[in-house]
């Protein structure tokens, strides 16, 4: 299944009012690896389904970074990247730079959900500001689009070097004196603490990792999504909407709705779910991680 909501593209309209226009690109797929361009700089890095040939092989050599597992990050655009660099998507400015991990701080994929989400936002306005919980929130881009739209957002991850990219990214656009809260903490330890105060949230945004570390505990999605999510489910007020999205290959729309639908079974939720799908200027669609998502609705 495919979703339905725009691709990201460019150009590319996230409902913000903006042009639309965003300073990303997916060039190319093939091989193992995928060439995107993030600005001024180009890389090329592994991506495990993308095993075809390459529609544009003479377009990588111009990819001035390139990441492999054993050996990191190499290119002519090393030193530069290092230092960072900005981008303009979604009508955000986003900082980026080169991790570990082999990751620029963006997953471009999670574009195509912003304007379903700034839509669940906006349609409950009208009772007060929308309170909506962002688990492992990641720099930001999720957050940043919900502050936007009028939410008031908690924001969550057990990586702090993480929490202070997406702090400084509110700031790069005017969002820093809005009502977010930037918290340091394991996903699963907060949400029981929130049940036990009472708390709950008209949305719930969660993109969990396929293994984590941090507040203490390790993160298994096999093992820890399934509880993770019951205990949300005791937190998102009646008729508040979720979304699930997850970059694990055995973690696919079918088996994230069906996750999704066991946790709010009492609700008798119907989730829609597809894959979180980024285009080649092409037109080749390639999904890049998968969704499953219920907007509150009986």
């Amino acid at each position: 299944m495919v979703c339905a909501c725009p691709s990201v593209r460019r150009p590319v309209r996230c409902g913000f009012g903006d042009d639309g226009a965003v300073d990303y690109e997916l060039i190319d797929v093939g091989g193992g690896a995928r060439l995107e361009r993030f600005g001024e700089h180009v890389t090329d890095r592994p991506q495990p389904g993308a095993l075809g040939l390459r529609s544009q092989p003479d377009r990588w050599t111009d990819a001035d970074l390139r990441f492999e597992r054993d050996d990191g990050w190499t290119g002519a655009g090393l030193v530069a990247a290092a230092a960072g660099w900005s981008i303009s998507f979604a009508g955000l400015e986003l900082g980026l730079r080169t991790t570990d991990a082999g990751q620029v701080g963006l997953f471009p994929e999670h574009g195509s959900m912003l304007a379903w989400l700034e839509g669940r936002v906006r349609d409950r306005a009208g009772e007060g500001r929308p309170e909506v919980l962002h688990l492992f929130a990641y720099t930001g881009l999720v957050t940043l689009a919900l502050a936007r739209a009028g939410a008031a957002v908690v924001h969550v991850d057990a990586a702090r070097p993480s929490v202070n990219w997406a702090r400084q990214n509110a700031e790069r656009n005017g969002l820093a004196e809005q009502p977010i809260r930037w918290l340091v903490d394991d996903a699963r330890a907060f949400t029981a603490r929130e049940v036990r105060r009472g708390r709950s949230y008209d949305g719930m945004v969660l993109d969990p990792p396929t293994y984590g570390h941090g507040g203490g505990s390790r993160w298994q999605i096999e093992r820890d999504l399934g509880p993770l999510l019951g205990i949300c489910r005791t937190v998102v007020r009646p008729g508040g909407f979720v979304l699930l999205t997850a970059h694990t290959p055995a973690f696919g729309p079918d088996r994230l709705a069906g996750e999704l639908r066991l946790a709010l079974d009492d609700r008798g939720a119907q989730p829609h779910a597809g894959e979180l799908v980024v285009e080649t200027p092409d037109g080749r669609p390639v999904p890049l991680g998968a969704f499953a998502r219920w907007d509150g609705a009986s």
